[in-house]
């Protein structure tokens, strides 16, 4: 007997683009109606990677604005403030560690400038942007139309499926310097895989980067309390099913370290919650509990 199927097909298993990919973009366009000492992160490029669905809602959101930025500083809104810290986290180990590294690779890249953003600073390292092809295509489509914006920059696009395909095959012939020191962003990606694909995403990590390498990412943590918002949250977790993106894949923090020394790197900043808020949130947001972020050298 066939089942009913409600939702949209698991992302790895079709050729749609991802939901949560949008939805931190939508998160980044956002801010943008902040005043600029207001903004966690100012993306001027994240307007153009909107769908269309995304932009027919920001246009009654920006004429709530006022509402909007009640709502923000709820604890219902951590989840949001959480996609936007760990953008700055990742942003300021980014240009901390580029004096030292030779190239950047963006793994999971959705929707990523920071090859725009960061061009003048990037300089002449090239970037590897690696993703499921569906969401790599329709990423270079829409740069490759809107080139006056984002001008000319040093990005090889790597298509992969983290689950099957090893990202040491997918690299091979793209370019990128086996051994070199690199400086990865592995931002969104970990809690959708399963554990056997984060080790072996790591392994593959530890052996095509070289010493002095820096990664940057982030991780899921489950939340056990008994608080409405605890409820929600475990809720909306498993909501992630119904749009083709589950959670696979969660670790709590303390333990962080442990695995990512087992392939060679040494946490040397990890931010919980109240640190991301203390860092890097304004006007009375805060972030969630349940997401974290790190950065770890390699050896």
């Amino acid at each position: 007997m066939t089942l009913l199927r409600f939702g949209p097909r698991e992302l790895h298993t079709t050729d749609r683009p991802s939901s949560t990919a949008q939805w931190t973009t939508f998160g980044r366009t956002l801010e943008l109606g902040r005043p600029e000492d207001e903004r966690i992160v100012s993306d001027a490029y994240a307007p153009v990677f909107l769908s269309g669905t995304s932009r027919r809602l920001m246009a009654p959101l920006r004429l709530a604005e006022p509402l909007v930025r009640v709502a923000e500083r709820s604890t219902f809104s951590a989840l949001a403030t959480s996609g936007l810290c760990r953008h700055a986290f990742i942003d300021e180990q980014l240009l901390e560690a580029l004096p030292e590294v030779e190239q950047v690779m963006i793994l999971g890249a959705g929707y990523d400038s920071r090859a725009y953003r960061f061009r003048r600073s990037i300089g002449q390292r090239p970037v590897y942007e690696v993703d499921l092809a569906p969401l790599s295509r329709r990423k270079a489509q829409i740069v490759a139309a809107h080139e006056d914006l984002f001008g000319r920059a040093r990005i090889q696009r790597v298509e992969i499926d983290f689950r099957t395909q090893s990202l040491r095959d997918q690299l091979t012939g793209s370019g990128f310097r086996i051994g070199a020191p690199t400086f990865v962003v592995w931002e969104g990606v970990s809690m959708y895989l399963t554990p056997a694909a984060v080790d072996g995403t790591l392994q593959a990590l530890a052996s095509v980067c070289g010493s002095g390498s820096v990664l940057a990412l982030d991780f899921w943590q489950r939340v056990a309390g008994r608080a409405a918002y605890d409820q929600v949250r475990r809720v909306g977790e498993r909501a992630m099913r119904v749009i083709g993106e589950p959670i696979g894949f969660s670790i709590d923090a303390t333990h962080a370290p442990g695995l990512l020394a087992g392939f060679g790197f040494e946490v040397v900043d990890l931010a919980v919650a109240t640190d991301m808020t203390r860092r890097f949130a304004t006007a009375g947001r805060h972030c969630d509990a349940g997401m974290y972020v790190a950065a770890a050298r390699l050896a």
